[in-house]
């Protein structure tokens, strides 16, 4: 199953949550909804918290989704729901691909995660990522 991770610059949350679900085997991307990012590195703030958990993100580079990635993914995972309305807008006549929110998949009962870019809690923000991509491997695992 190949899953998409999206938020809307590309260079905190995504990039975060590709990181991570690949470390559990996960075949992922990810893409923000704006194109400002487009071709560059994670933010280094949030590269950092990752380094600090042993997650490398130093080779992932910023890309913008678009409507193609509803053929191409199996999955498209929104971290919140203005993220998921500017999927949904893309989405094109009689596509099945489901979306969904990363916090669907967690314990925290969080309905997004929060952009540290602008909270600057990107500790918090990998926290709850962590917990969401565990939740997802063991969803993807009992669907087998």
């Amino acid at each position: 199953m190949r899953i998409l991770f999206v938020c809307l610059g590309n260079i905190c949350r995504s990039p975060t949550a590709e990181a991570v679900a690949r470390a559990h085997g996960l075949d992922c991307d990810s893409a923000g909804t704006g194109g400002w990012h487009v071709g560059a590195a994670p933010y280094a703030p949030m590269q950092r918290a990752a380094d600090a958990r042993g997650i490398d993100m130093s080779t992932l580079r910023a890309r913008q989704f678009h409507a193609g990635d509803f053929t191409t993914f199996d999955l498209i995972i929104a971290m919140d729901t203005d993220n998921l309305r500017a999927i949904e807008a893309l989405r094109p006549p009689s596509n099945q691909t489901p979306v969904r929110l990363l916090t669907d998949y967690g314990e925290s009962g969080d309905r997004c995660v929060p952009d540290p870019y602008y909270t600057r809690d990107f500790e918090g923000a990998l926290a709850l990522i962590e917990d969401c991509i565990q939740g997802l491997a063991r969803s993807l695992q009992c669907k087998r």
